[in-house]
């Protein structure tokens, strides 16, 4: 199923949803130009590696749980990622405001690149891209949208299929998609050490966004309540 587009209009323009999606393009079209050789080192530089976090640790090894958050493996991986924080981020953004929304960003990316070491000590494969932090815009997305409707495009038998589904239909079968991957790597005692998708850094991520967002709503305006027209005359104050 590939979302398409979302029944809910941002109130505002989502400057940093935007800027997010520019760094990840430039540093994504900056990687290509680097050529494949080249383009491999950085991303064993700069991805996280969790058997070098845990083993080595310090500023150069915990930076990557951010630098990681902004290189990609493909094309396609980058298409995906844009594509769903292009359409769900704005909303989220709306509710948070830039600021607020800059750091619930990184801390859920944060937060699925911790999950995915812990599932993956022994890992020598860089774990690169913005999905951990994408799935907790959605997992925030959820709590505060369940009722929208996603359109979605199925195909069905080689088919283009335009299905509307309830945000809570589409973002829930997508958090189960990954949890269920996650524990079918646990249960087959597979492991990111061939490479492969990070299930566990999208199920981590999301959660962390469903459980964090109220942490970083904005506040709510306050209502000011005007006195009675006869306050004034009767008890001047």
């Amino acid at each position: 199923m590939i979302p398409l587009k979302d029944t809910i209009h941002a109130r505002e323009f989502p400057f940093v949803n935007t800027l997010l999606i520019a760094l990840n393009v430039v540093a994504f079209l900056l990687e290509v130009r680097l050529g494949p050789v080249q383009a491999q080192k950085l991303v064993f530089r700069l991805g996280v590696v969790p058997i070098e976090v845990i083993q080595v640790g310090g500023y150069d090894e915990y930076v990557t749980l951010i630098t990681s958050m902004f290189l990609h493996a493909g094309w396609f991986h980058l298409f995906s990622n844009m594509l769903a924080l292009y359409i769900f981020g704005d909303n989220v953004e709306d509710r948070m405001g830039p600021v607020r929304y800059l750091l619930f960003y990184l801390v859920c990316g944060i937060a699925a690149g911790l999950t995915h070491i812990y599932f993956n000590p022994m890992s020598q494969i860089p774990s690169i891209g913005a999905s951990g932090a994408i799935a907790g815009v959605l997992g925030a997305y959820l709590v505060l949208y369940p009722g929208a409707r996603v359109i979605t495009l199925v195909p069905v038998f080689f088919m283009p299929w335009l299905i509307e589904l309830p945000a809570v239909v589409y973002l829930g079968m997508w958090f189960l998609s990954q949890l269920f991957n996650g524990v079918a790597e646990v249960v087959l005692a597979t492991s990111q050490s061939q490479g492969g998708v990070a299930w566990w850094a999208h199920a981590g991520g999301f959660v962390a966004g469903a459980v964090l967002v109220p942490l970083f709503l904005k506040p709510a305006p306050r209502i000011r309540r005007r006195r009675p027209a006869f306050a004034d005359e009767y008890y001047p104050w």
